[in-house]
C-alpha cells in the first residue's frame, strides 16, 4: 500500500512562495503517475500537475503554468510543489497522489491512486 503525507502548507501573502512536501512509502516513482490536486471550498477538485510515468513528462493546469514546478527526489521518496508569485485564487487544501498507469489518462489514473490527507495553502491579498 502506497502511503503519502503532505507538509509545507501555510499562509503567505500574494506573490509569495511556498514549497509542498509528499513523503511517499517505498515504491518506485519511474514506473508510477505522480501528481498533486487542490480543491477550494465551495470548489470541485481539479488536477494541478500530473507527471506521466511513460515518458516523465510533466503537465501543468493552465492557471499555475510558470509559477508552479514539481520535482522529485527518489533517494528520500519525495515529491515537491514548488509554488512561486501565488495569488488568491491559489488557495485551498493541496493533495498529492500516486496512481499505477492505467492509459486513461495521466489525472484520471491519479483519482484512482492513493491520496495524502492534503495540506492548505492559504494566500493573502
Amino acid at each position: 500500500e502506497v502511503r503519502l503525507v503532505e507538509s509545507g502548507g501555510g499562509l503567505v501573502q500574494t506573490g509569495g512562495s511556498l514549497r509542498l512536501s509528499c513523503a511517499a512509502s517505498a515504491f518506485n516513482f519511474d514506473e508510477w503517475i505522480i501528481g498533486w490536486f487542490r480543491q477550494a471550498p465551495g470548489k470541485e477538485r481539479e488536477g494541478v500537475s500530473c507527471r506521466s510515468s511513460s515518458d516523465g513528462n510533466t503537465h501543468y493546469e493552465d492557471s499555475v503554468k510558470g509559477r508552479f514546478t514539481m520535482s522529485t527526489d527518489n533517494a528520500k521518496n519525495t515529491v515537491y510543489l514548488q509554488m512561486t508569485s501565488l495569488k488568491p485564487e491559489d488557495t485551498a487544501v493541496y493533495y498529492c497522489a500516486a496512481g499505477l498507469p492505467s492509459g486513461y489518462g495521466c489525472y484520471r489514473d491519479l483519482l484512482s491512486g492513493s491520496w495524502g490527507q492534503g495540506t492548505q495553502v492559504t494566500v493573502s491579498s
